[in-house]
């Protein structure tokens, strides 16, 4: 990408962003981005509003393909996060069958679960590398196609050990099922767009985990638990077929054309195409400046993947060794560390519902099937769609409006303040889903309204997080992700070990609210990041994340 300064996205060297800093009067860091035209600096736009990233001129740049094309591989990438993530977090309602089928405890069965938790969170770091290295296309088609094999050993396990190993595998295999899409985003989504898309990832990889259960409660109590590990692979079989097909290589090296000419004193017009501004406040700053016609890119919305885009892998670029290491970096970030402390415990109000089912409710008083508590998971579905339609749109108005009352001028934090409707629903519902165990609250209050509020809020909150780090830190988008995932499953693995213990002991109100509690205490960070996050961006704005 071209330009040596911190504004990368926008191809401004570092003459020119200190000149603009002196005009609109602000820093310019890295995530800081401007949303109109100032002076000789004209950017391309798509109806009125300037375009971040700058496309290149290249029908073959993935900001430039066509709608077709773009939601081709977006739909792709979503069949991976949805499929690949679909089985390992599925076995809930048929925990019972596995107790009987191989004689152990509901501890013991609850680690096919955990187990591939962990593994999924760790083999990030091996997948994440090759995407960065070799393209996201080959990592789509191998890690499809190996669990297609864990799922096929799966349906053919004769013991707890084998079936044990197929979860590790499978585990394993799954892990671009928390990268991929993410990193996707980043290369062919403007930024004005990502909130949504970053909500539909995150809607679509929950909204796996409670499909799954819907789905094998009932599999597993007609025709057998097996069954379902068969229906399973016809699912990966064609996202296998999706990817091989219809999603192209997103990776791309954009270098841009110099579009705009360098500052220079002289008189003063209003820009042309000018947005989010008032005529006034635009002449006051660009007093000084020359104007120059907006740049036209010929090729936006217009073109498409060439057949090179479709190659198996790509050729070898960046540095395998460094991505390895990378994420653990990452960890001294402050912003990336809140985004992966909001995604985890979010996450984990919903595995706690994910992992209680069965031991709330095929107990007495309410004695349900298996088939009954995985339609239980159709109140957490709805949750997760209301989270989906609300939560994208909310963040990219809230950004917008305030982009526009900064005087054209975004700043990533501006989306945290979406995080507050819903940290309020997620505290909701793990006081009505904990206390309505305990006290044995009319199922319909507990699934519906508990049930319904987690679902809900774990669309919202990671989606707004991690999109606040990718604004700030978008070129270590993968690495980032591989941290935010290993955070989450590895309290996801802690709590599959000690919460059906810990409840039978206590109930389920110390461990659901003591996670609703750091929930609430990672979300009310954002009120720091607020306040200082600019300042943080800009202590880290000369690192070498920026420049890969």
């Amino acid at each position: 990408m071209a330009g040596t300064g911190p504004n990368l996205e926008e191809n401004l060297d570092d003459r020119e962003v200190h000149e603009l800093e002196e005009i609109l009067h602000t820093k310019i860091y890295p995530g800081t981005e401007i949303m109109r035209d100032v002076g000789s600096h004209h950017f391309v736009k798509a109806e009125r509003r300037v375009l971040i990233p700058q496309p290149s001129d290249d029908p073959r740049d993935p900001l430039n393909w066509s709608p077709f094309w773009k939601g081709a591989t977006i739909f792709s990438a979503t069949a991976i996060s949805f499929s690949l993530n679909f089985g390992p977090l599925a076995l809930a309602p048929m925990f019972e069958e596995y107790t009987k089928e191989w004689d152990r405890s509901l501890a013991d069965v609850v680690q096919f679960t955990g187990v591939a938790i962990l593994c999924l969170g760790f083999s990030n770091f091996i997948w994440v590398p090759i995407m960065v290295c070799f393209g996201r296309r080959p990592v789509a088609i191998f890690s499809t196609l190996i669990c297609v094999c864990s799922s096929i050993w799966r349906a053919r396990a004769t013991s707890y050990d084998s079936f044990m190993g197929a979860s590790v595998l499978n585990g394993i295999a799954a892990g671009p099922c928390e990268t991929l899409m993410p990193q996707v985003i980043a290369d062919i989504i403007f930024l004005h767009e990502r909130g949504f898309y970053q909500t539909l990832y995150f809607s679509m990889y929950f909204i796996s985990l409670m499909i799954g259960p819907i789905i094998s409660g009932p599999m597993a109590e007609h025709t057998g638990w097996r069954s379902f590990w068969w229906f399973n692979t016809a699912l990966l079989l064609f996202t296998l077929l999706v990817n091989v097909f219809l999603f192209p290589e997103t990776r791309y090296n954009r270098v841009l054309s110099p579009h705009s000419e360098k500052l220079t004193t002289g008189a003063h017009t209003n820009a042309q195409n000018a947005s989010t501004v008032s005529a006034s406040r635009l002449q006051e700053a660009e007093s000084g400046m020359h104007p120059q016609t907006t740049h036209v890119d010929p090729a936006l919305g217009k073109g498409k993947p060439s057949k090179l885009q479709f190659a198996p892998f790509q050729k070898y670029a960046g540095n395998f060794l460094r991505e390895l290491w990378l994420p653990l970096y990452l960890h001294a970030y402050p912003i990336v560390e809140f985004a992966a402390f909001v995604v985890s415990w979010s996450a984990s109000g919903y595995l706690q519902v994910n992992l209680s089912q069965t031991q709330a409710f095929a107990a007495p008083p309410y004695n349900f099937t298996s088939q009954t508590i995985g339609f239980f998971s159709f109140s957490l579905f709805i949750g997760g769609l209301i989270g989906l339609f609300t939560c994208g749109p909310l963040s990219d108005w809230v950004a917008a409006k305030l982009t526009e009352r900064n005087g054209g001028v975004r700043e990533p934090e501006m989306r945290l303040v979406a995080m507050v409707p819903y940290m309020l629903i997620m505290i909701l519902g793990s006081i009505v889903t904990a206390v309505g165990y305990d006290y044995h609250w009319p199922w319909q209050a507990i699934v519906i309204i508990g049930y319904g509020s987690l679902g809900m809020q774990v669309s919202a909150l990671p989606s707004i997080a991690s999109t606040y780090a990718i604004d700030s830190y978008k070129p270590v988008t993968g690495s980032m992700f591989v941290m935010i995932t290993i955070n989450k499953n590895v309290w996801g693995y802690g709590m599959s070990k000690f919460l059906t213990n810990w409840a039978e002991a206590d109930g389920f109100i110390p461990p659901i609210l003591v996670n609703m509690a750091l929930t609430t205490v990672f979300c009310l960070c954002g009120i720091l990041f607020w306040y200082y996050g600019k300042h943080l961006r800009g202590i880290t704005a000369k690192s070498f994340v920026h420049r890969l």
